[in-house]
């Protein structure tokens, strides 16, 4: 197809504060101004970038012969969210044999030992807040057990007394994603403290004087080598460790809007009450496309091709709208009406449903983590579900939609909290 559409051009110079200012509804808002699915805008220093939405973009997004993530992740993500030089930021075999380890660690078995260990944490959680009084900031305790999940599931070792701080610097990292000021700056100063932190660790197990299970991130990251047969780095691979641990922390915000979608909803709870683990699946699945997460990712092309008329130059930044694409209309009946059963007969395309990313696991760079997630958060809600009673005062639930990644405002209040 040769080029003569001329897409849509979000005019200015340098859009980034119009970005800043309407969050995850940037994209959305423009594509439906200019009906497209496609448009281009400057942003980042008025860098250019094409921005494209829904599934048939997502497959083109995730094709590795016309796009490549390094030069994508600018370096105030590398330096807060992912760490410089991550896999997020590889490709071709570098970045397949770099995933091949984080896939190996996504077992069944390790996944049911993650599941074990997600129940005993919420056990000692509900002993801890019967004995509290007042009221418990669900979105802080549950980052905190994310860590201690995390960590052990990991083979990390956490002492009682540095949880809190090592929660709130991991906490800090995901929470600096599409942030300026403050809140970016609070991940840039945690990030050299996680690292140090998990570089004595890797030390530790390079020295003899630690020795974690062999089926453990801990291990195998700790041992792995690069293509020329070299160990990683103890930077590289602590930063490659971190990317195990964070985004487990990160399935506390998953969980405090799992929790606002129980009480806004509360017939869902009902459900999950009754639930033979149907429902719950599908439960999860709607709280990861409804609630706001991931705004969009980023990739550069690769060599220049043809999509839908408009001429894709190598080296252009290519923005993939991943709340968008998830509130689809064309995609989602009624996509912003919580209902937990459109995924009863979800076909489980790659391309349609991309809160963590789409595409393949193994070639690609959907997040390796994603079972994780899944299986964390169905274990989590069922517990609050069925096990946890709790009252909910007044407080603002309202959540953001310019703040990224967005949390309920009050961080989700409970108290009155006893054991079913």
């Amino acid at each position: 197809m040769t080029s003569n559409y001329q897409i849509p051009v979000d005019h200015g110079t340098d859009n980034s504060l119009q970005l800043l200012m309407e969050g995850y509804h940037y994209i959305p808002n423009r594509c439906r101004k200019y009906n497209t699915k496609i448009f281009e805008t400057h942003i980042l220093g008025g860098q250019k970038a094409i921005c494209i939405q829904g599934k048939e973009a997502a497959e083109i997004f995730y094709d590795n012969e016309r796009f490549q993530r390094k030069g994508a992740a600018p370096p105030r993500i590398q330096k807060s969210l992912f760490g410089v030089n991550a896999v997020q930021t590889m490709d071709g075999k570098a970045h397949q044999h770099r995933k091949k380890l984080f896939m190996s660690l996504m077992t069944p078995e390790r996944i049911q030992l993650l599941k074990e260990i997600t129940e005993q944490q919420w056990d000692i959680a509900i002993d801890k807040w019967e004995n509290m009084d007042g009221r418990i900031e669900l979105f802080t305790e549950t980052e905190e057990m994310m860590t201690r999940i995390a960590c052990q599931w990991a083979g990390v070792p956490l002492r009682a007394s540095e949880l809190t701080a090592r929660a709130s610097d991991l906490g800090a990292l995901i929470d600096a994603f599409g942030a300026v000021g403050p809140r970016h700056w609070h991940g840039r100063i945690a990030r050299p403290r996680i690292e140090a932190w998990i570089m004595n660790v890797i030390d530790q197990v390079r020295n003899g004087n630690l020795k974690p299970p062999e089926d453990t991130p801990l291990h195998a990251f700790s041992w792995h080598r690069d293509l020329n047969g070299n160990l990683l780095s103890t930077n590289m691979a602590a930063v490659e460790l971190i990317n195990i641990i964070r985004p487990i922390v990160a399935i506390g915000r998953y969980i405090t809007f799992g929790a606002l979608a129980l009480h806004d909803y509360p017939e869902t709870k009902e459900k999950l009450q009754e639930d033979d683990g149907t429902y719950s699946q599908m439960f999860v699945q709607e709280v990861r496309r409804y609630y706001p997460f991931g705004p969009f990712l980023g990739a550069r092309v690769k060599k220049d091709f043809t999509w839908n008329g408009h001429a894709f130059k190598q080296g252009t930044m290519v923005l993939l709208d991943i709340y968008g694409t998830n509130h689809d209309p064309e995609l989602w009946d009624n996509p912003d009406r919580f209902y937990p059963e459109r995924f009863y007969n979800w076909e489980g395309s790659p391309f349609d449903f991309i809160p963590q990313g789409g595409g393949d696991y193994h070639m690609g760079h959907r997040c390796a983590g994603e079972w994780v997630t899944i299986e964390v958060m169905k274990t989590s809600l069922d517990i609050m579900a069925k096990k946890l009673a709790y009252s909910v005062p007044d407080q603002n639930l309202e959540f953001s939609m310019v703040r990224m990644p967005s949390i309920p405002k009050s961080r989700f209040i409970i108290e009155n909290v006893r054991r079913i």
